[in-house]
C-alpha cells in the first residue's frame, strides 16, 4: 500500500512504476494522479498503445496485455469500474472469479514480460484487499487508497497552493476557509484560486475575502444561523435564512439540514454527557473531524429539552407542509422567532 502523498511524489519526480491499482472517496485527487501516469507515459493512441477497459470487455484483459504495441515501446491500459477487484457480496459472479485467478496467476508468471511492456492500471471505487490479486498487485506494483483528506491534510495543500502564487493567508483564516467552503478538493481548490487572484501577489487572503468571494456551502451557513439562534439574536437568524432564500437554496434542502444540524447538536449533548466519543457518535468522516470543536461550542447554547423541543418542532413542520396547513418559509422562521423569544 503506498500513501497518496508518496505516490504523488513519486509521479512528480517522473517515476513511473508498471502495475496500479487506484481506489478511494477523494476523486479529484484520484484523477489527478491518473492525469500524471497518463502524462508520464506520453501520446497514447486508442486500439495501438492505449487500451481503455470497463466491465464489458474486462474478459480480454490478458489478452490485451500480451497484444504488442505495435510501433511503440510500451502500451497503456486503464481498467476503470471493471470489477475485477471489487469486493463481492453474496450472489458472486464466478466467471469473474475464474478470471481474477487467471489474471492473478498471469501477473505473477509474467511480471517481466509486464514490466518491459505494459504499464497496467486499475481504477475501482472500492477494492477486496483480501483477494490474491490484490495480495500479488501489492507486492509487484502500487496500491494507492484516496480516502477523504484529514482537515491537516487540507490546508498544507491550500498552503501550498497560496505559496506557489507567492499569496499570504493566516492558518486561522485557512481554518475559516475550510469550514466555510467545505473539504471537496476541486471546490477548494477553485475558491482558493479566486481569492488568490484577489489578493494579488505579496497579497495577503483576509477573512473578509472570504465572506465577500466565496460560495459557502450550506451546512456552514447553518452554523451561522445557529450562532445567532442560541445568542437570541432573532434578527440575524432571519436575515441569513432569508439570504439562502435569495441565493435561491431549496426551502426543502433547509429544512432538512436544518434538522441534521440541531440532530448532531443533540447527539453532541448526550455524547458529551456520557463521556462518548463524539466522532463516533456523529459518524464523522476523516475530513469533518475539525468540526467537533463548532459542535460543542454550539451544543453549550442549547439545554437538551430545547434541543429536543427544536427538532420535534422541524417534524412537526415537514407533517402540516405536507398535508398543507402551512408554508415551509413562514413556519421556519416561526420556529426561529418561537425559539429567540
Amino acid at each position: 500500500m503506498v500513501k497518496v502523498e508518496e505516490l504523488e511524489k513519486e509521479l512528480n519526480n517522473g517515476i513511473l512504476r508498471n502495475i496500479y491499482v487506484l481506489y478511494g472517496e477523494e476523486l479529484f485527487l484520484l484523477e489527478n494522479a491518473l492525469k500524471k501516469i497518463r502524462h508520464l507515459f506520453g501520446e497514447c493512441i486508442k486500439g495501438i498503445n492505449y487500451i481503455p477497459i470497463d466491465d464489458t470487455n474486462i474478459g480480454g484483459i490478458i489478452s490485451d496485455i500480451e497484444t504488442p504495441a505495435f510501433g511503440y515501446e510500451k502500451k497503456l491500459i486503464i481498467a476503470r469500474n471493471s470489477g475485477i477487484l471489487k469486493k463481492e457480496g453474496k450472489r458472486k459472479n464466478a466467471e469473474l472469479s475464474k478470471l481474477r485467478d487467471r489474471l492473478t496467476k498471469y501477473i505473477e508468471e509474467n511480471n517481466k514480460l509486464i514490466t518491459q511492456s505494459v504499464v497496467l492500471v486499475f481504477v475501482e471505487e472500492d477494492v477486496d484487499n483480501k483477494t490474491n490479486l490484490y495480495k500479488t498487485i501489492d507486492k509487484l506494483g502500487a496500491i494507492c487508497n484516496f480516502e477523504y483528506q484529514k482537515p491537516m491534510q487540507i490546508e498544507k495543500r491550500m498552503k501550498a497552493i497560496c505559496n506557489a502564487y507567492k499569496v499570504n493567508i493566516t492558518d486561522a483564516n485557512l481554518r475559516y476557509f475550510i469550514e466555510s467552503c467545505g473539504t471537496n478538493m476541486q471546490e477548494l481548490i477553485n475558491e482558493i484560486r479566486k481569492l488568490i487572484e484577489y489578493a494579488g501577489k505579496n497579497g495577503t487572503i483576509e477573512k473578509e475575502d472570504i465572506d465577500k468571494l466565496c460560495i459557502k456551502k450550506l451546512e456552514s451557513v447553518i452554523f451561522d444561523l445557529t450562532d445567532n439562534l442560541g445568542k437570541k439574536e432573532t434578527n440575524k437568524a432571519l436575515q441569513v435564512l432569508k439570504n439562502l432564500i435569495y441565493a435561491k437554496e431549496p426551502i426543502q434542502k433547509i429544512l432538512i439540514t436544518l434538522y441534521n444540524h440541531f440532530k448532531k447538536l443533540y447527539l453532541t449533548k448526550m455524547a458529551v454527557k456520557t463521556n462518548k466519543d463524539i466522532i463516533t457518535s456523529l459518524n464523522l468522516k476523516p475530513n469533518q473531524t475539525f468540526l467537533v470543536n463548532k459542535y460543542k461550542m454550539q451544543a453549550k447554547y442549547f439545554e437538551e429539552k430545547e434541543l429536543k423541543e427544536i427538532l420535534q418542532n422541524l417534524r412537526d413542520l415537514d407533517y402540516n407542509y405536507k398535508i398543507g396547513l402551512i408554508d415551509l418559509q413562514v413556519g421556519l422562521e416561526s420556529i426561529l422567532c418561537r425559539y429567540c423569544s
